[in-house]
């Protein structure tokens, strides 16, 4: 799901637009949407990581890092977390931790399958601006053989789905003229024109800017900066009967891309 880790970290949506003279009703990204977990379809290269004396190394992870597996607060660098503390819990088991400013970020435990093969992750994440946190889950499977004297967490995995609570689902769009704003129930928020100017995001850990170009009278492409460097440009698109969004998500400068689906919620009467 996008936004996801980026190895394991929050799950985060964006958003849509309008063009400039169209009537509110006429907009095809206006309303609520719910991200469909069982439509999603990840990024098909493996993530790599592995814990070896004592150090948990995340190879796969823009930049690549290593940290002192001794369940302690390490510093990392130009990562959605500035400390991230992990933990051996057993020999098929891991627990790791993110913090922001001395904050909780997200923790979850990494569990391996008794045959070695599935790679389950179970955790929460906590935005910045909501006191609700997010359950969160993801499967891999393993590529490849688990090379000798590491962890049994260790190697080459390929996710195979990933899902979260309510709360982590829900994203609510609503323009005004050529102006789109964003909602989630986790507190994010922003308010954007259509001009591929930047414009500041609240709520998020993933990303502090955001900016809009139109592509198409259905389609938009976003692109996400933290600390001006930009981590991620999507490509956002509503169905024809406008009952589907579809978000295809490529993360920089790796390259990574998945898609998700969202589905349009009845209105309220």
């Amino acid at each position: 799901m996008k936004k996801i880790h980026r190895y394991f970290a929050v799950v985060l949506f964006s958003a849509g637009i309008l063009w400039a003279g169209k009537s509110l009703a006429q907009s095809p990204f206006d309303g609520a949407w719910r991200t469909d977990s069982s439509k999603y379809k990840p990024e098909t290269k493996p993530m790599v990581v592995y814990i070896a004396q004592g150090w948990y190394h995340c190879e796969s992870c823009v930049p690549s890092y290593a940290v002192k597996a001794d369940g302690t607060d390490q510093p990392v660098s130009d990562q959605a977390v500035d400390t991230l503390s992990v933990k051996e819990v057993d020999a098929k088991s891991v627990a790791i931790a993110g913090k922001k400013d001395g904050k909780a970020v997200y923790e979850m435990t990494v569990t391996v399958s008794a045959d070695g093969k599935t790679l389950n992750v179970k955790g929460l994440s906590h935005p910045p601006n909501s006191g609700e946190a997010i359950n969160f889950t993801s499967t891999s499977k393993r590529v490849g053989k688990l090379p000798s004297g590491v962890h049994a967490t260790s190697g080459q995995w390929q996710e195979v789905k990933s899902g979260a609570s309510e709360n982590g689902l829900m994203t609510t769009y609503k323009t005004k003229g050529d102006e789109l704003t964003l909602t989630r129930p986790t507190g994010e928020t922003y308010t954007a024109n259509f001009d591929g100017k930047e414009y500041p995001v609240k709520g998020s850990y993933a990303y502090d800017t955001v900016s809009l170009k139109r592509l198409g009278d259905r389609s938009f492409e976003e692109t996400d900066k933290l600390k001006g460097n930009v981590i991620e440009i999507d490509t956002w698109t509503v169905s024809s009967d406008g009952k589907t969004l579809t978000v295809v998500a490529v993360e920089k400068p790796s390259d990574r891309k998945s898609t998700d689906v969202m589905t349009k919620a009845p209105e309220k009467k």
